[in-house]
């Protein structure tokens, strides 16, 4: 019996590569808790005007709460609301508001300088969200500032790894998945006598994202007042 040829073999290879490509980016990417925007973008972020981000692909979301990260720090922890696949050609003017620019027009500009050429037929994806909480305003009142202890394990080991030692960042992996004081220390210790040293961990972290400048504490002064403060600081300082 004679064999068929397989349709592969009459395309070049550039054609080769470049199905196989095109396979990998229908199939799609995964988004995990981190979500990475420019810094430009933080401010609108916060105030609420950019209630999206499009991205060029199928992108696939684990998480349906994402931390945010702009700028060279982490800004909010926002929740998902939506996820929409679409065309390029399919994009409109009110997707683009969305994603907190004024046009159609406006927003293709920005994704050709992201991602260079893409044309009509290439898929974006549609990530809607709101901003549960503003990580530079947290409540110095709150435990842990409000923190839940996975979200300070992930931004200790995202900025502070390299201060950390071998136990420490052992704990952080552990609450990233616990999110429970008294479970990982009953899975890392054997028993809740051991939270001590759960809590002094997630204490150092926390403080050290705060002298970093990583995330910010409500100080409850008006704007001047604060403003005053940080200039005693500076001057200080410079003594």
């Amino acid at each position: 019996m004679r064999l068929k040829r397989s349709p592969l073999r009459h395309y070049s290879r550039s054609n080769y590569w470049g199905i196989i490509v095109k396979e990998h980016e229908e199939r799609g990417k995964f988004l995990g808790r981190h979500l990475m925007v420019k810094g430009e973008f933080v401010k609108d972020i916060l105030s609420g005007r950019k209630k999206a981000t499009i991205r060029l692909g199928k992108v696939k979301l684990k998480y349906n709460e994402l931390i945010v990260h702009g700028g060279g720090r982490p800004v909010a922890k926002v929740r998902v609301t939506g996820v929409r696949y679409k065309r390029v050609s399919e994009l409109t003017d009110e997707d683009a508001v969305k994603d907190g620019f004024r046009s159609r027009e406006e927003l293709l500009e920005a994704l050709r300088r992201m991602y260079g050429d893409f044309s009509e037929d290439d898929y974006v994806t549609i990530i809607e969200f709101e901003v549960v909480q503003d990580l530079s305003s947290l409540e110095p009142q709150d435990p842990y500032l409000g923190l839940e202890p996975a979200d300070i394990a992930r931004l200790g080991l995202r900025y502070l790894s390299n201060m950390l030692t071998e136990e420490e960042r052992k704990i952080l992996r552990d609450l990233t998945i616990t999110n429970s004081i008294r479970s990982t220390a009953v899975r890392l210790y054997g028993g809740l006598e051991k939270r001590w040293r759960v809590r002094r961990v997630l204490r150092r972290v926390l403080s050290g994202l705060v002298k970093q400048g990583l995330i910010r504490v409500r100080s409850g002064l008006p704007p001047s007042e604060e403003k005053d403060r940080d200039r005693g600081r500076r001057h200080r300082n410079r003594r």
